[in-house]
């Protein structure tokens, strides 16, 4: 395999993380419009994205295998986890 066909894999791989991450951010300012983001969108995107590709790589090792739907419903759900936390702030 080449370098560019492992670019497109990588590519592929975090494709869930970086699509879910582009499309939570908007969607929470729609649906939590009352909270004050404490960080811009890209950097909660950014952090989102991070997050999701975190929870791609444990899924690829712990069942030695990507794309299983145990871990696609993870991602979702840390995904959502982490941008509800940033959309509540860092309060005291």
């Amino acid at each position: 395999m080449g370098p560019l066909d492992t670019f497109n894999h990588l590519l592929n791989f975090v494709a869930p993380a970086a699509v879910l991450a582009l499309l939570l951010v908007p969607m929470a300012r729609l649906l939590m419009p009352k909270s004050a983001p404490a960080l811009s969108w890209w950097a909660q995107a950014a952090i989102v994205f991070i997050v999701g590709c975190a929870v791609l790589v444990a899924g690829l090792w712990l069942q030695g295998r990507d794309g299983k739907m145990s871990t696609y419903a993870a991602l979702v759900l840390a995904s959502a986890t982490c941008q509800w936390l940033l959309r509540r702030g860092w309060r005291g």
